[in-house]
Protein backbone atom coordinates (compact mmCIF):
# COMPACT_ATOMS: atom_id res chain seq x y z
CA UNK A 1 0.00 0.00 0.00
CA UNK A 2 1.04 3.61 -0.53
CA UNK A 3 2.93 4.64 2.58
CA UNK A 4 1.87 8.29 2.60
CA UNK A 5 -1.76 7.32 2.25
CA UNK A 6 -1.36 4.89 5.12
CA UNK A 7 0.16 7.64 7.27
CA UNK A 8 -2.76 9.93 6.45
CA UNK A 9 -5.28 7.20 7.27
CA UNK A 10 -3.53 6.39 10.56
CA UNK A 11 -3.61 10.07 11.53
CA UNK A 12 -7.33 10.31 10.78
CA UNK A 13 -8.06 7.25 12.91
CA UNK A 14 -6.24 8.83 15.84
CA UNK A 15 -7.91 12.22 15.38
CA UNK A 16 -11.39 10.79 14.86
CA UNK A 17 -11.08 8.26 17.66
CA UNK A 18 -12.07 5.23 15.63
CA UNK A 19 -12.01 3.38 12.31
CA UNK A 20 -15.62 4.08 11.36
CA UNK A 21 -15.36 7.85 11.93
CA UNK A 22 -12.09 7.96 10.01
CA UNK A 23 -13.65 6.00 7.15
CA UNK A 24 -16.48 8.52 6.91
CA UNK A 25 -14.02 11.43 6.98
CA UNK A 26 -11.88 9.87 4.24
CA UNK A 27 -14.81 8.54 2.19
CA UNK A 28 -13.24 5.09 2.46
CA UNK A 29 -14.48 1.71 3.65
CA UNK A 30 -13.80 0.64 7.23
CA UNK A 31 -12.02 -2.41 5.89
CA UNK A 32 -9.67 -0.31 3.79
CA UNK A 33 -8.92 1.93 6.77
CA UNK A 34 -8.06 -1.14 8.80
CA UNK A 35 -5.84 -2.48 6.00
CA UNK A 36 -3.82 0.75 5.88
CA UNK A 37 -3.23 0.74 9.64
CA UNK A 38 -2.35 -2.97 9.55
CA UNK A 39 0.09 -2.31 6.72
CA UNK A 40 1.93 0.25 8.84
CA UNK A 41 2.04 -2.06 11.85
CA UNK A 42 3.35 -4.94 9.73
CA UNK A 43 6.02 -2.71 8.24
CA UNK A 44 7.14 -1.42 11.64
CA UNK A 45 6.72 -4.68 13.51
CA UNK A 46 4.89 -2.96 16.38
CA UNK A 47 1.29 -2.36 17.41
CA UNK A 48 0.29 1.27 16.96
CA UNK A 49 -3.29 1.12 18.22
CA UNK A 50 -5.08 -0.75 20.95
CA UNK A 51 -8.45 -1.80 19.55
CA UNK A 52 -11.66 -2.58 21.44
CA UNK A 53 -15.20 -2.94 20.16
CA UNK A 54 -15.97 0.61 21.28
CA UNK A 55 -12.82 2.67 20.69
CA UNK A 56 -9.15 2.72 19.79
CA UNK A 57 -6.24 4.19 21.74
CA UNK A 58 -2.58 4.79 20.97
CA UNK A 59 0.13 2.52 22.28
CA UNK A 60 3.35 4.13 23.49
CA UNK A 61 4.95 3.39 20.11
CA UNK A 62 1.82 4.63 18.37
CA UNK A 63 1.91 7.94 20.24
CA UNK A 64 5.52 8.57 19.17
CA UNK A 65 4.81 7.51 15.58
CA UNK A 66 1.73 9.72 15.37
CA UNK A 67 3.61 12.81 16.59
CA UNK A 68 6.45 12.31 14.11
CA UNK A 69 4.29 11.32 11.15
CA UNK A 70 1.96 14.29 11.74
CA UNK A 71 4.93 16.63 11.49
CA UNK A 72 6.11 14.94 8.31
CA UNK A 73 2.69 15.34 6.71
CA UNK A 74 2.54 18.99 7.82
CA UNK A 75 5.97 19.62 6.27
CA UNK A 76 4.81 18.06 3.02
CA UNK A 77 1.74 20.28 2.98
CA UNK A 78 3.95 23.31 3.59
CA UNK A 79 6.25 22.30 0.74
CA UNK A 80 3.24 21.93 -1.57
CA UNK A 81 2.02 25.37 -0.56
CA UNK A 82 5.44 26.96 -1.03
CA UNK A 83 5.84 25.50 -4.50
CA UNK A 84 2.34 26.58 -5.45
CA UNK A 85 3.08 30.08 -4.19
CA UNK A 86 5.97 30.40 -6.64
CA UNK A 87 3.48 30.66 -9.47
CA UNK A 88 1.00 32.87 -7.63
CA UNK A 89 1.10 36.63 -8.05
CA UNK A 90 1.21 38.43 -4.69
CA UNK A 91 -1.78 40.56 -3.83
CA UNK A 92 -3.44 42.26 -0.87
CA UNK A 93 -1.98 44.56 1.78
CA UNK A 94 1.44 44.04 3.33
CA UNK A 95 1.73 45.59 6.82
CA UNK A 96 5.32 46.51 7.75
CA UNK A 97 6.82 48.14 10.83
CA UNK A 98 10.29 49.69 10.93
CA UNK A 99 12.27 52.36 12.76
CA UNK A 100 13.08 55.91 11.72
CA UNK A 101 16.79 55.09 11.41
CA UNK A 102 16.18 52.35 8.83
CA UNK A 103 13.60 54.05 6.63
CA UNK A 104 16.27 55.69 4.42
CA UNK A 105 17.35 52.20 3.31
CA UNK A 106 13.87 50.67 3.24
CA UNK A 107 12.12 53.36 1.18
CA UNK A 108 13.86 52.39 -2.10
CA UNK A 109 12.92 48.75 -1.47
CA UNK A 110 9.28 49.70 -0.94
CA UNK A 111 9.23 51.75 -4.14
CA UNK A 112 10.82 48.99 -6.21
CA UNK A 113 8.54 46.34 -4.72
CA UNK A 114 5.37 48.29 -5.54
CA UNK A 115 6.59 48.74 -9.12
CA UNK A 116 7.23 45.01 -9.46
CA UNK A 117 3.97 43.90 -7.83
CA UNK A 118 1.20 46.41 -8.53
CA UNK A 119 -1.47 44.14 -7.02
CA UNK A 120 0.03 44.69 -3.54
CA UNK A 121 -0.42 47.77 -1.38
CA UNK A 122 1.86 48.50 1.57
CA UNK A 123 0.85 49.80 4.99
CA UNK A 124 4.20 51.06 6.34
CA UNK A 125 4.38 52.21 9.95
CA UNK A 126 7.44 53.88 11.49
CA UNK A 127 8.22 54.24 15.18
CA UNK A 128 10.80 54.01 17.93
CA UNK A 129 9.34 51.17 19.99
CA UNK A 130 9.23 47.41 20.36
CA UNK A 131 6.32 46.24 18.27
CA UNK A 132 4.19 43.14 18.92
CA UNK A 133 3.78 41.71 15.42
CA UNK A 134 1.05 39.21 16.29
CA UNK A 135 -0.97 41.43 18.60
CA UNK A 136 -0.85 44.40 16.23
CA UNK A 137 -1.37 42.43 13.05
CA UNK A 138 1.88 43.15 11.23
CA UNK A 139 3.16 40.83 8.52
CA UNK A 140 6.75 41.92 8.91
CA UNK A 141 9.17 44.12 10.85
CA UNK A 142 12.52 45.41 9.62
CA UNK A 143 14.51 45.94 12.79
CA UNK A 144 18.09 46.81 13.75
CA UNK A 145 17.78 45.20 17.19
CA UNK A 146 16.35 41.81 18.23
CA UNK A 147 12.70 41.77 19.22
CA UNK A 148 12.00 40.21 22.64
CA UNK A 149 9.73 37.42 21.34
CA UNK A 150 11.95 34.38 20.67
CA UNK A 151 9.16 32.60 18.79
CA UNK A 152 9.51 35.01 15.86
CA UNK A 153 11.45 34.08 12.72
CA UNK A 154 14.39 36.31 11.81
CA UNK A 155 16.27 36.61 8.51
CA UNK A 156 19.46 38.66 8.51
CA UNK A 157 19.61 41.41 5.89
CA UNK A 158 22.95 43.01 6.79
CA UNK A 159 25.29 43.18 9.79
CA UNK A 160 26.13 46.53 11.35
CA UNK A 161 28.09 48.02 14.23
CA UNK A 162 27.80 51.05 16.46
CA UNK A 163 30.29 53.88 16.38
CA UNK A 164 31.45 55.57 19.58
CA UNK A 165 31.51 59.32 19.02
CA UNK A 166 31.18 62.79 20.41
CA UNK A 167 31.43 66.35 19.11
CA UNK A 168 34.72 68.28 18.84
CA UNK A 169 33.29 70.78 21.32
CA UNK A 170 32.77 68.02 23.88
CA UNK A 171 36.42 66.98 23.54
CA UNK A 172 37.53 70.56 24.19
CA UNK A 173 35.91 70.37 27.61
CA UNK A 174 36.57 66.72 28.51
CA UNK A 175 39.50 64.32 28.46
CA UNK A 176 38.94 61.78 25.65
CA UNK A 177 38.78 58.12 26.70
CA UNK A 178 41.87 56.06 25.90
CA UNK A 179 40.35 52.67 26.84
CA UNK A 180 36.72 51.54 27.23
CA UNK A 181 36.90 51.75 31.03
CA UNK A 182 37.34 55.53 30.70
CA UNK A 183 33.89 55.82 29.13
CA UNK A 184 32.35 55.27 32.56
CA UNK A 185 33.58 58.68 33.69
CA UNK A 186 31.69 60.49 30.91
CA UNK A 187 28.06 61.46 30.41
CA UNK A 188 26.80 58.68 28.14
CA UNK A 189 23.79 59.24 25.93
CA UNK A 190 21.91 55.94 26.11
CA UNK A 191 19.50 54.23 23.73
CA UNK A 192 16.70 52.47 25.61
CA UNK A 193 16.66 49.41 23.34
CA UNK A 194 20.40 48.77 23.34
CA UNK A 195 20.39 44.96 23.81
CA UNK A 196 22.85 44.98 26.73
CA UNK A 197 21.24 47.75 28.74
CA UNK A 198 23.73 50.05 30.48
CA UNK A 199 26.65 47.73 29.69
CA UNK A 200 28.36 48.87 26.51
CA UNK A 201 30.34 46.08 24.85
CA UNK A 202 33.46 46.23 22.70
CA UNK A 203 36.15 43.93 21.35
CA UNK A 204 39.79 44.87 21.83
CA UNK A 205 42.47 44.50 19.09
CA UNK A 206 42.97 40.88 20.19
CA UNK A 207 39.31 40.06 19.77
CA UNK A 208 38.63 39.87 23.53
CA UNK A 209 35.32 41.24 24.79
CA UNK A 210 35.51 44.33 26.97
CA UNK A 211 32.46 45.71 28.79
CA UNK A 212 31.93 48.96 30.64
CA UNK A 213 29.01 50.06 32.81
CA UNK A 214 27.80 53.50 31.71
CA UNK A 215 25.51 56.18 33.07
CA UNK A 216 24.19 59.49 31.83
CA UNK A 217 21.48 62.07 32.10
CA UNK A 218 19.26 60.67 29.32
CA UNK A 219 17.83 57.35 28.21
CA UNK A 220 15.52 57.46 25.20
CA UNK A 221 14.05 55.38 22.39
CA UNK A 222 14.89 58.13 19.89
CA UNK A 223 18.20 57.72 18.09
CA UNK A 224 17.77 61.16 16.55
CA UNK A 225 17.41 62.79 19.97
CA UNK A 226 20.68 61.18 21.06
CA UNK A 227 22.35 62.35 17.86
CA UNK A 228 21.13 65.91 18.43
CA UNK A 229 22.47 65.93 21.98
CA UNK A 230 25.83 64.57 20.84
CA UNK A 231 26.08 67.26 18.16
CA UNK A 232 25.44 69.83 20.88
CA UNK A 233 28.30 68.55 23.07
CA UNK A 234 26.05 66.94 25.69
CA UNK A 235 27.98 63.67 25.98
CA UNK A 236 29.35 60.52 24.35
CA UNK A 237 27.17 58.58 21.95
CA UNK A 238 27.19 54.91 20.95
CA UNK A 239 25.15 55.13 17.78
CA UNK A 240 24.49 52.95 14.75
CA UNK A 241 27.06 53.78 12.10
CA UNK A 242 24.30 54.44 9.56
CA UNK A 243 22.74 57.09 11.83
CA UNK A 244 25.85 59.27 12.19
CA UNK A 245 27.92 58.41 9.10
CA UNK A 246 27.27 61.83 7.51
CA UNK A 247 28.15 63.65 10.75
CA UNK A 248 31.43 61.74 10.99
CA UNK A 249 32.27 62.52 7.36
CA UNK A 250 31.54 66.21 7.90
CA UNK A 251 33.58 66.39 11.10
CA UNK A 252 30.55 67.32 13.21
CA UNK A 253 31.21 64.20 15.29
CA UNK A 254 34.54 62.58 16.08
CA UNK A 255 34.98 58.83 16.37
CA UNK A 256 36.46 57.58 19.66
CA UNK A 257 38.47 54.42 20.43
CA UNK A 258 38.73 53.27 16.80
CA UNK A 259 40.82 50.24 17.86
CA UNK A 260 37.91 48.87 19.88
CA UNK A 261 35.07 47.42 17.83
CA UNK A 262 31.55 47.63 19.27
CA UNK A 263 29.48 44.44 19.28
CA UNK A 264 28.01 43.45 15.93
CA UNK A 265 24.25 43.36 15.35
CA UNK A 266 21.98 42.71 12.37
CA UNK A 267 19.27 44.53 10.51
CA UNK A 268 16.77 41.71 10.11
CA UNK A 269 13.44 40.92 8.56
CA UNK A 270 11.29 39.52 11.38
CA UNK A 271 7.97 37.77 10.89
CA UNK A 272 5.58 35.71 13.04
CA UNK A 273 6.05 32.19 11.65
CA UNK A 274 7.60 30.20 8.86
CA UNK A 275 4.56 28.06 8.03
CA UNK A 276 2.58 29.19 4.98
CA UNK A 277 4.47 32.45 4.58
CA UNK A 278 2.38 34.56 2.17
CA UNK A 279 3.91 35.16 -1.24
CA UNK A 280 3.68 38.95 -0.78
CA UNK A 281 5.77 38.71 2.41
CA UNK A 282 8.34 36.27 1.05
CA UNK A 283 8.96 38.33 -2.08
CA UNK A 284 9.42 41.52 -0.07
CA UNK A 285 11.94 39.83 2.23
CA UNK A 286 13.84 38.42 -0.76
CA UNK A 287 14.02 41.85 -2.39
CA UNK A 288 15.08 43.52 0.86
CA UNK A 289 17.83 40.93 1.34
CA UNK A 290 19.23 41.71 -2.12
CA UNK A 291 19.18 45.47 -1.63
CA UNK A 292 20.47 45.54 1.95
CA UNK A 293 23.39 43.32 0.89
CA UNK A 294 24.69 46.39 -0.97
CA UNK A 295 25.12 48.21 2.38
CA UNK A 296 27.05 45.48 4.19
CA UNK A 297 30.59 46.72 3.57
CA UNK A 298 30.26 50.14 5.15
CA UNK A 299 27.60 49.28 7.74
CA UNK A 300 29.81 46.71 9.45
Amino acid sequence: MDRLTSLTVFGRVVECGGFSAAARRLNMSVTMVGNHVQSLEDRLGVRLLNRTTRKVSLTESGKYYYERSSQILADLDEADTAVGALTTMPRGTLRIFTSTAIIRFLSPVVSEYLSLYPSVSIDLNIGERMVDLVEEGYDLAISAVPLPDNSLISRRLTPWRHALACSPAYLEAHQPPSVPADIGTHNCLRYAYYPYGDEWRFFDPNGEQVSVRVAGNIVTTSAQTLRYMALNAQGILLAPSFVIVDDLAAGKLVRLLPDYKPAEFNISAIYPNRAHLPTKTRLFIDLAAERFAEHRRWMS
